[in-house]
């Protein structure tokens, strides 16, 4: 029974992940951009509007400029969650490819960096006054999930060992159809039900700045009004 209701669940995790992340998309990319509004000093090449973006994904650029504590935080978040997740991609390979075995030793280590990084987010919420009275309860609970998932993750190694192979083969059941038990550990059992319920409301919550970053017109527009005329997809259909 514990086996079907997490298979269950991932389903429809996985399923409500990937069509919500690809509507998203779409609700993004159909939004006209009537004006010019790109943050200066922008660049006025198609290629440096990519390039800007790219500064902005992999290094924060803006956050940098503007509070380098934020900074700090955000980068030990991301760069942390980024090498556990790609050291996670051994339970869904067989074999394991050789650089996801290279970076194993390193994962445990970026787990207590993202939770740092995460712990330091929190409390800037409720310590910075101006944070404080901009924030919703939702900042503080995907903040706090997050916090669960990093530590649960933690546990399971330092306090509560878990059958490994017996998980892998559960995931590795669920891509090919052919399911086999769940360890019902609880630290295991709680990491997996959050991380689900990340997957399910990941498309709906705020988190989804990791997607809209490259459709913000602030970042992605080129400072070229002086030479081309913008005109909106729905404007130019108008005028024709």
């Amino acid at each position: 029974m514990l086996t079907t209701v997490y298979a269950i669940l991932f389903y429809v995790a996985t399923l409500t992940l990937v069509g919500g992340i690809a509507y998203r998309i779409w609700e993004y990319a159909s939004v006209p951009n009537p004006l010019k509004i790109p943050t200066g000093p922008a660049p006025r090449t198609k290629a440096g509007a990519a390039f800007r973006v790219f500064r902005e994904v992999a290094f924060f650029e803006s956050l940098f400029k503007s509070n380098k504590w934020i900074w700090l935080f955000g980068v030990m978040f991301h760069a942390g969650l980024l090498l556990v997740l790609l050291r996670h991609m051994r339970y869904f390979t067989q074999p394991v490819w050789f650089w996801v075995d290279l970076i194993q030793p390193f994962g445990i280590y970026a787990g207590l960096v993202m939770v740092a990084g995460l712990a330091g987010l929190f409390v800037r919420r409720l310590a910075v006054p101006r944070i404080r009275y901009i924030s919703n309860p939702s900042d503080y609970l995907m903040l706090a999930l997050l916090i669960l998932i990093g530590l649960s993750g933690l546990m399971m190694k330092f306090f509560a060992h878990t059958d490994i192979i017996a998980v892998k083969q559960f995931f590795l059941g669920l891509m090919y159809f052919d399911w086999h038990p769940l360890p019902s550990d609880l630290p295991l059992l709680l990491h997996l039900a959050l991380v689900a319920t990340l997957m399910i409301i990941f498309p709906f919550s705020k988190l989804l700045h990791a997607l809209g970053v490259f459709f913000s017109p602030t970042r992605n527009q080129v400072d070229d009004s002086r030479k081309v005329r913008h005109i909106s997809a729905w404007a130019a259909k108008l005028e024709k």
